[in-house]
């Protein structure tokens, strides 16, 4: 397989992706942030000393999807079209789910995979007062929509 970031010499460079048509794509990713029973309790019950704390997580995965590009090298700036976040409550922590959407000439499983693992990053700093031994992780790519590959879905964990 062709590493398509590396030129012929081997330097990085950007991909062109102009040539590219445009269609439409999307990815989803997850990812888990395990935490004691009183910091989950003060998370789903709004008790958290900082506020609403998942509030707080969405609008920073949001926020970072749309950065995606300055933080990543070699990513290119993408115009989203939607990103959601999403959390659900599990025995031990929470879960994140990020979907990222779009109409253009590349991926945005990288979009999904930020928009996660920062949403995450904000949980734990909303809600290390009371739990700083939480632990982020797994964050892994669950399915990948459009573009030249096609559709893709992770197998089953």
């Amino acid at each position: 397989m062709a590493l398509t970031h590396l030129d012929e010499s081997g330097n990085a460079r950007m991909v062109d992706v102009g040539p590219k048509p445009e269609t439409a794509r999307s990815a989803t990713a997850r990812g888990q942030i395990a935490m004691s029973a009183q910091a989950l309790a003060a998370i789903r019950d709004g008790a958290a000393p900082k506020g609403d704390v998942l509030a707080a997580a969405r609008i920073a995965g949001i926020m970072a999807a749309k950065k995606t590009a300055e933080l990543i090298p070699l990513c290119h700036p993408l115009g989203l079209d939607a990103v959601t976040v999403d959390f659900a409550f599990g025995e031990g922590g929470v879960e994140a789910t990020a979907t990222a959407s779009l109409t253009g000439r590349t991926g945005i499983e990288m979009e999904a995979m930020t928009a996660v693992s920062v949403a995450l990053l904000t949980i734990y700093d909303m809600a290390k007062a009371l739990d700083k031994a939480m632990v982020i992780g797994p964050i892994r790519l669950i399915e990948k929509r459009g573009g030249k590959s096609g559709d893709w879905f992770a197998p089953a964990a």
